[in-house]
């Protein structure tokens, strides 16, 4: 089974920073490219951001020069930095692995977990 949990959510206001870590169990991390999607009520999965297996990242537009994913093995963990953010960013983040950062959409990913809230209020 492969299997990711997400944690680091919390009461944030507009301007401020978060981190978000994903965390792996059951698989080593390192072998799959990870995403981090997000999901506002009533909308679906937009992918945020993915880290590939040689170190390679990619934005959605709308976060580039904000967020910084990045990953450490040692810990079987991929970490989302979140900067300046805005009200826009206020949904549920999740993590999630595939093959290749090639893949874009929320169904091509396994492993999700419960998600993490940035409510982006307080």
């Amino acid at each position: 089974e492969v299997q990711l949990v997400e944690s680091g959510g919390g009461l944030v206001q507009a301007g401020e920073s978060l981190r978000l870590s994903c965390t792996a169990s059951g698989f080593t991390l390192a072998d799959y490219a990870v995403a981090w999607f997000r999901q506002a009520p009533g909308k679906g999965r937009e992918r945020v951001s993915c880290i590939s297996t040689d170190g390679r990242t990619y934005y959605v537009n709308s976060i580039k020069g904000r967020f910084t994913t990045s990953s450490d093995n040692a810990k079987n963990t991929v970490y989302l930095h979140m900067n300046r953010l805005k009200p826009a960013d206020t949904d549920l983040y999740y993590c999630a692995a595939a093959r290749d950062c090639i893949a874009t959409t929320w169904d091509e990913y396994d492993g999700w977990g419960q998600g993490t809230q940035v409510p982006g209020s307080s």
